[in-house]
C-alpha cells in the first residue's frame, strides 16, 4: 500500500501543477492574475434567504458581488444548480482567500483540464437485426433513449445522424439545438436532437492554438472529429458501404442506432476543462438525457475534488446512467481513473479484424504489421526501398520528430520511426515532408505488440515490440538494408480475440480499493466510426483527402460502446435504476474469447484489474434474469466505510450523514455490486460479505451457485440455492472468504475467483461475479 500512496501522490502532485499552469493568466484590477475556479456551494443555502434573490444565478452573482470591485457578471462562467450547486468564476489569489472564508461556501476547487482518452463491432458483438429473440429486436434498437455525448462536438451532416426511419422526438426532451458558428438549429433531426456547446471555461485559460491546429468552430460543430466518432459509435444510424479508403467496408451502425443523440461539446484544442464538463452535466440533467457517454478523463483523483464524481452522482440521482472511460495510462497499476463506484467504467478490448501490411525484408525474412494505408489500391506503394533508421543524436529523428529528418538522409527512402512522443500519423506526415517514400512505424517496448492503426498519408505499417527488434537488428547487420511492404486489405476472424488493450488503464484505484475497476471491457482498437468532412482520415491539417468514416483507437472508443448498449437496456427495461443496468452489464460479461479461451491481456490471462468483469456481451445483458441494484442512500454508507469524512461525503453527494450513525444503522454493510472484492489487512483471515439479487427474468426462478474460490482463499456462500416466486422479488446471500493458513500466499499479492448463480431451467441465464482477494501489509478496515 505504500507504494500505491506514493504514486498516487506523483499522480496527483502532476495534476494539481497541470491545473495551476492550464488556469489564464488576465489580471485583476490590483494587477494580481486571474484564475478559473469552481466554488460549491451549501444546497439548501438559497432557501434560507428565497425572497432575496430571483434566481440562482442572483445568488451566485451576490458572492462575487462580496469580494471583488469589478461587476460580478465579468467574472462568472457559469452558475450550476442541477449537476452541483454553485458556480465557475475567476478569481486572483487574495480573492480566493476571501471566498473560503464566505459563509455558505463548502468547497472550491481550481479547474482543471480533461484529456480526450463502426463497421463491424456490433457483429463482434452479436448484434443483429434478424434475430427476433436478440438485443436490437428485443430494444427496438434503443428505441426512445435518449444518449448525450459529451466530446468535440459533432458534424450533423454526416450519413451516421440520418434521421430516417426514426421515432418522433420523445415528449420528455426538454433540450435545444444551440445556433453558433456554422451550426444553426436546421442541423438538428430526429436522430440528433439536441446540441450545445460550453467553451468558457476553455476560452479563459488563454491558450492560443498553434498554425497547425485545425480552426475551431464556436459551436456544436465538431472540428477535430473525436466527438463525431464517439456519438456515432453509440447511436449512429445504419450506413450501407462504410470503409477508410476501401478498407473496413461494411454496414455501419451503432450500438443503439434507435436512440436519440444529444450533443454536448466541452472539449476543445486545449483540452476539457472541468468547468465546461460540469455545465455540460448541469444542462444534461435537466434536459432529459437518459445516457451520458463520457470518453475524457485524466490521472485518478479524490472523489471529492473530482467534478465527473460529483456532477454524475447527481446525475445517477435523477436515473442517468454514467459511462465513463477508464483512460489509456495502461498497462500501468493504479492508472485507472473515472473511478466513482456510480458510474461504469469502460477498459478497451481489442477485435478480431486486422488490416495487414507486411514487411519483406531485403533478406527474405517477414514482420507482420498493420495499416490502414490502401496501399492493396495502389500498386506502387509496394516496391523495394533502402530503409533507414536515424537513432544519434539530440533532434529526436528516431521519433520522426519535425525538422529532424536531413532530406539527404531520407529522400525517396522507407525510414524507420519508433512510437511514442508524438502522434503515430504526425510522425507519417514529417517522412512525408522530408521527401521519405515510405514509412515503419515501430512499437517501443511499452506498447509491446499493440496495433492501434491509422490511415497514413503516405504507404507505412506499424509493427510489434518484437519486429522492430528483429528489423533494428537487420539495418544493423545490412550495408544497405532495404525492405517492401505488402498490403493485404482486411481480414476477419483469423486472430484471437477479444484481448485486453495494452493501453487500457488498470486498477486497483488508489480512491476506492474494494471496488475494482475498470467494471468492464468493451472494443476501443481500430474502431471505424463517423468523420468530419473538415478533416482527412489522419486527422492532420495537411492531410487533404475527405472521407465519411476513418478508424480510432482507446477507451474513448470502448465507452461509447457501453453508452449505447446501456441504451438498448434502458429502451428495454425503462424502469430499472443506472444500477441495475450496469449490473447486467458486469454479470453478463464474457471471460473467454471467441475461441473459448480465456482472454488475453499481453501474453498472460486478463485478471479483475485489467478487464473488470469481463467483456461485453448484449444478448445476454438485455435479460440477465438478476441484477444487484443499489440506491443513492447505500453509496453513501459506502463511502462512509471506507473512510470518507462527513465534509467530504457532503461535497461529493449534497447529504448531511453522521457517519456514526450510519454505520451504527448498518453493521457489517456491504455495497451490493456487482463485483466482490476484499482486502485482507494485517492479523486479518475472514471476512464477510452480503449481497441481494432481484429477479428480473421468469417469475418462478431457482438459482444455485457456483464457486471458483481465489488461490489460497476459502469461500463458503449462504445460502446455496435462490427460490424465487414472483418478479422483482429480492433474495439475499452471504460469501464468508477465509485465508488458508497453508496457502503460502505472500502479502500484497492479488488473488482472483468467482461466484455464479446459474439458472436450474435456462443454463444460459448466468450470472457472474468475479471476486478480488487483497492481502496487504497495512492494518486498515477496508471492506465492501
Amino acid at each position: 500500500m505504500a507504494t500505491f500512496k506514493t504514486t498516487f501522490l506523483f499522480y496527483y502532485s502532476i495534476l494539481l501543477l497541470s491545473s495551476i499552469f492550464s488556469t489564464q493568466t488576465t489580471s485583476s484590477p490590483d494587477h494580481q492574475p486571474l484564475k478559473t475556479y469552481i466554488i460549491q456551494l451549501h444546497p439548501q443555502a438559497m432557501s434560507l434567504s428565497p425572497s432575496l434573490f430571483k434566481s440562482k444565478l442572483h445568488f451566485h452573482l451576490s458572492f462575487l458581488q462580496k469580494i471583488i470591485n469589478d461587476p460580478p457578471s465579468s467574472r462568472l462562467l457559469y452558475s450550476y444548480r442541477s449537476a452541483m450547486d454553485g458556480f465557475a468564476a475567476q478569481l486572483s489569489d487574495s480573492e480566493l482567500h476571501s471566498m473560503q472564508k464566505l459563509h455558505h461556501v463548502i468547497a472550491i476547487r481550481p479547474d482543471r483540464v480533461h484529456k480526450l482518452h463502426t463497421t463491424y463491432s456490433y457483429k463482434f458483438l452479436g448484434l443483429s437485426p434478424t434475430i427476433k429473440t436478440g438485443a436490437w429486436v428485443k430494444s427496438g434498437f434503443g428505441r426512445g433513449s435518449i444518449i448525450g455525448v459529451l466530446d468535440t462536438g459533432v458534424w450533423p451532416e454526416s450519413p451516421s445522424f440520418n434521421d430516417q426511419g426514426m421515432p418522433p422526438v420523445p415528449t420528455k426532451w426538454r433540450g435545444l439545438c444551440q445556433p453558433g458558428d456554422s451550426f444553426n438549429t436546421s442541423n438538428c433531426n430526429k436522430k440528433l436532437i439536441g446540441a450545445r456547446f460550453f467553451s468558457k471555461g476553455h476560452r479563459v485559460a488563454s491558450v492560443t492554438p498553434t498554425e497547425n491546429e485545425v480552426s475551431e468552430y464556436l459551436s456544436a460543430r465538431d472540428s477535430h472529429g473525436h466527438g463525431t466518432h464517439t456519438a456515432s459509435t453509440a447511436a449512429g444510424s445504419a450506413v450501407p458501404m462504410a470503409s477508410v479508403l476501401g478498407n473496413g467496408a461494411g454496414e455501419a451502425r451503432g450500438m443503439a442506432p434507435g436512440s436519440h443523440i444529444a450533443i454536448y461539446k466541452v472539449c476543445w484544442f486545449s483540452g476539457c476543462y472541468s468547468s465546461d464538463i460540469l455545465a455540460a452535466m448541469d444542462e444534461a440533467i435537466r434536459d432529459g438525457v437518459d445516457i451520458l457517454s463520457l470518453s475524457l478523463g485524466g490521472f485518478p483523483i479524490p472523489l471529492y475534488d473530482d467534478s465527473i464524481a460529483i456532477g454524475s452522482f447527481r446525475a445517477m440521482e435523477h436515473k442517468i446512467s454514467v459511462i465513463c472511460a477508464a483512460g489509456n495510462n495502461g498497462p500501468i497499476a493504479n492508472s485507472v481513473a473515472n473511478v466513482a463506484p456510480w458510474v461504469a467504467t469502460v477498459g478497451a478490448s481489442t477485435l478480431d479484424r486486422r488490416f495487414p501490411a507486411v514487411v519483406r525484408m531485403g533478406d527474405g525474412r517477414f514482420l507482420y504489421g498493420e495499416s490502414m494505408y490502401p496501399g492493396n489500391l495502389h500498386p506502387g506503394s509496394e516496391k523495394v526501398l533502402e530503409v533507414v533508421y536515424l537513432n544519434g543524436g539530440d533532434r529526436g529523428s528516431n521519433y520522426c520528430f519535425k525538422d529532424s529528418l536531413p532530406r539527404d538522409k531520407v529522400a525517396g527512402k522507407m525510414v524507420v520511426c519508433d512510437r511514442g512522443v508524438n502522434g503515430r500519423a504526425e510522425k507519417g506526415q514529417v517522412v512525408k515532408e522530408s521527401g521519405g517514400a515510405a514509412m515503419i512505424l515501430a512499437n517501443t517496448e511499452i506498447n509491446m505488440e499493440e496495433d492501434s492503426i491509422d490511415a497514413h498519408v503516405l504507404p507505412a505499417t506499424l509493427i510489434g515490440f518484437t519486429e522492430s527488434v528483429h528489423l533494428k537488428n537487420y539495418i544493423n547487420s545490412t550495408k544497405r538494408p532495404t525492405a517492401r511492404i505488402i498490403f493485404g486489405g482486411t481480414e476477419i476472424g483469423k486472430t484471437r480475440a477479444p484481448s485486453v488493450a495494452q493501453f487500457s488503464s488498470r486498477g486497483p484505484s488508489f480512491m476506492d480499493p474494494v471496488i475494482p475497476k475498470p467494471d468492464i471491457i468493451a472494443p476501443g482498437v481500430n474502431i471505424l466510426a463517423a468523420w468530419p468532412q473538415n478533416l482527412g482520415p489522419s486527422g492532420l491539417p495537411e492531410d487533404s483527402r475527405r472521407v465519411n468514416f476513418t478508424v480510432m483507437s482507446g477507451t474513448s472508443m470502448s465507452c461509447p460502446h457501453v453508452g449505447g448498449l446501456a441504451a438498448l437496456i434502458r429502451a428495454a427495461h425503462p424502469k430499472w435504476s443506472p444500477a441495475a443496468i450496469k449490473s447486467a452489464l458486469m454479470t453478463t460479461a464474457d471471460t473467454t474469447d471467441h475461441y473459448g479461451k480465456p482472454i488475453m491481456d499481453g501474453n498472460k490471462p486478463a485478471g479483475i484489474l485489467a478487464m473488470g468483469s469481463g467483456h461485453v456481451n448484449p444478448e445476454r445483458a438485455i435479460q440477465p434474469g438478476l441484477i444487484y441494484d443499489i440506491s443513492p442512500n447505500d453509496y453513501i454508507v459506502h463511502l462512509c466505510g471506507i473512510g470518507y469524512t462527513k465534509s467530504q461525503i457532503f461535497t461529493i453527494t449534497h447529504r448531511n450523514v453522521s457517519c456514526h450513525d450510519m454505520m451504527k444503522k448498518n453493521r457489517g454493510f456491504s455495497l451490493n455490486y456487482p463485483s466482490i472484492s476484499v482486502v485482507f489487512g494485517s492479523g486479518m483471515n475472514s471476512k464477510m460479505i452480503k449481497r441481494r439479487v432481484t429477479n428480473v427474468g421468469d417469475p418462478n426462478s431457482v438459482y444455485t451457485i457456483k464457486v471458483v474460490p481465489p488461490e489460497g482463499v476459502k469461500v463458503r456462500v449462504r445460502p446455496r440455492r435462490l427460490t424465487f416466486s414472483r418478479l422483482n422479488q429480492s433474495l439475499s446471500y452471504r460469501v464468508w472468504l477465509i485465508l488458508r493458513k497453508s496457502s503460502g500466499s505472500k502479502r500484497g499479492k492479488f488473488g482472483q475467483g468467482q461466484l455464479t448463480w446459474m439458472n436450474l431451467k435456462d443454463d444460459k441465464i448466468k450470472i457472474r461475479s468475479p471476486i478480488l482477494v487483497t492481502r496487504s501489509s497495512n492494518k486498515n478496515k477496508n471492506h465492501m
